[in-house]
């Protein structure tokens, strides 16, 4: 397609490390690599390797010292404009606070074509809401998903169903993200004509690309293992929503059963750790149970080669990159069937389980079975999964997408303001 100047809009950005993060910052390098223009309008600073194009980034302030234009290696111009963060990096929603500096970036960078990610970005909001006032283009990109009971989605679903009133183009990483989205945005239409019909009609402009890794970077441990040497690997936020009391609930069950093959690392930082250091003393698995903190991204491939399984406990996942990454390194995954979890990996490579703790139990004990007959081949899931997820893929899908939203009708001033 046609070289594009492309804006990326989120309150996520490194050094904070997520799903998010890695999304935006892998498709705009491959996007770069694909001859594309990618300014950067960014929470945070963006570290990048290729020169191939002009990249800036557009963040809000880190007192003291990230405010205003600073110039990071390699050629990377950055905007530290003068917004505070809150809770989990994000900006609060000031819709016009930001617009002065957004049109004399986007005037300055000749920006043709926007792309807001994350639903709780408050800047990818606002964004996508000035874009169509200067004739620009909009994509947003969904990475979560959200209920629609309690306050904190009962309001992001507010902004969202306004946000996608007008935007161009929807991408989410799941169809199971895709469905949320599309109810959680109001982008559907019902049957008028009978009041008792609840049949749905998809906005076709909702497209699903998953997310991928570097197939690379998460290659399988080549030091040969006895068959009774099972190590269960856990690596996420310890939160809630990421079901840590299933874990806290299972851990012993697991040691108790399998006394002589279970040592299970788990790898991770949040409100939840106080639960599992009270797990652990309470059943004193100080010798069986390790606790690693925070586990900094270029040290995730080395804790995945310690372990044969992967558990995921949970609760919510619209994608779920780590299941990827473990799949990617060799572990057999276990983990619980919730969003698009089923749509990750294929059967052979995964054992489901319903998110509460007996079934988790049975899941892993299947699991260890697999592994300890030899049915799971590291080598073989690796090169499996190179040839599932690559970034060049998602770069050339997501083309597709920004051809689709740069043809569809433009809407007037008028229109934009009904809807």
């Amino acid at each position: 397609m046609e070289r594009l100047s492309i804006a990326m809009i989120s309150d996520f950005f490194y050094p904070v490390v997520g799903g998010v993060e890695n999304h935006i910052y892998m498709l705009s390098a491959n996007l770069i690599q694909r001859g594309h223009k990618v300014p950067y309008i960014f929470e945070i600073q963006a570290i990048l390797t290729l020169t191939r194009a002009q990249v800036i980034v557009i963040t809000h302030s880190h007192p003291p010292d990230r405010v205003g234009i600073r110039w990071l290696s390699p050629s990377l111009k950055v905007y530290y404009i003068p917004f505070p963060a809150i809770a989990s990096s994000a900006t609060l929603p000031n819709f016009f606070t930001f617009l002065p500096y957004f049109r004399t970036i986007v005037l300055r960078e000749h920006i043709t074509l926007i792309h807001a990610h994350a639903s709780l970005s408050s800047l990818g909001h606002e964004g996508i809401l000035h874009s169509h006032l200067m004739g620009i283009r909009t994509v947003f990109t969904d990475h979560s998903l959200f209920g629609f009971e309690d306050a904190a989605s009962i309001l992001t679903n507010k902004l969202l169903v306004g946000t996608l009133r007008n935007v161009d183009a929807v991408i989410c990483v799941s169809h199971t993200g895709r469905e949320n989205t599309v109810l959680r945005g109001e982008l559907y239409e019902t049957d008028d004509t009978n009041p008792h019909s609840k049949r749905i009609v998809v906005n076709p402009n909702v497209y699903v690309i998953p997310n991928s890794l570097v197939a690379d970077k998460f290659r399988p441990c080549h030091i040969p293992r006895h068959s009774d040497e099972i190590t269960i690997v856990f690596l996420s936020r310890l939160a809630y929503r990421k079901g840590i009391d299933i874990l806290v609930a299972v851990a012993p069950r697991i040691c108790a059963a399998f006394p002589q093959i279970i040592i299970p690392p788990i790898g991770g930082d949040g409100p939840k750790l106080i639960n599992l250091l009270q797990m652990r003393e309470r059943h004193r698995l100080q010798d069986r149970i390790e606790l690693l903190g925070s586990v900094r991204p270029s040290d995730v491939c080395s804790v995945l080669n310690r372990g044969t399984i992967f558990m995921n406990t949970s609760l919510t996942e619209s994608f779920g990159i780590s299941i990827l990454e473990a799949a990617c390194a060799g572990l057999y995954v276990v983990a619980t069937q919730v969003g698009g979890v089923a749509e990750i990996l294929p059967e052979d490579m995964i054992s489901f389980a319903n998110p509460d703790e007996d079934d988790v139990f049975r899941a892993v004990s299947e699991a260890i079975e697999i592994v300890s007959e030899g049915r799971h081949d590291p080598q073989q899931a690796h090169e499996r999964i190179k040839t599932f997820y690559n970034w060049e893929d998602v770069a050339e899908r997501t083309e597709i997408v920004y051809s689709a939203a740069l043809n569809s009708p433009q809407r007037d001033l008028m229109e934009r303001m009904r809807r």
